[in-house]
């Protein structure tokens, strides 16, 4: 299988930054189940392979795309559930994602001298 090249992302590392920008903003934590669960698009039915979102995650954290960090023990023992890591959009992922949509084409200017048609 060819290697891809060097700075591009793939749709599904392209969706994970979308979504870690959109998480960012609203000032929720992104951590795997809910990260698959927004990937779906179905509220959990259909998640994507665990594998295959946590090997992109490592990958993209290893990139510097994303900051990693355990939450707080106290917190999952009080909700009597497994610790979760927590996953942020980092400036380098920003900078990505934003080179992976350019901005639109600005509209041409518009002509301000008005020349005359030849017969």
């Amino acid at each position: 299988m060819p290697r891809r090249k060097a700075g591009t992302l793939l749709p599904l590392e392209l969706r994970v930054l979308e979504i870690a920008k959109k998480a960012e903003l609203d000032r929720k934590p992104m951590y795997g189940f809910a990260l698959a669960s927004a990937l779906s698009g179905d509220g959990g039915k259909s998640l994507t392979g665990h594998g295959t979102l946590y090997k992109a995650l490592a990958r993209m954290a290893d990139a510097g795309l994303l900051e990693t960090e355990w939450e707080d023990p106290e917190i999952a023992e009080t909700e009597r559930r497994p610790r979760r890591r927590h996953y942020r959009i980092s400036s380098k992922g920003v900078a990505a994602l934003h080179a992976s949509h350019p901005a639109p084409a600005t509209a041409p200017r518009p002509i301000t001298t008005l020349r005359p048609v030849q017969p």
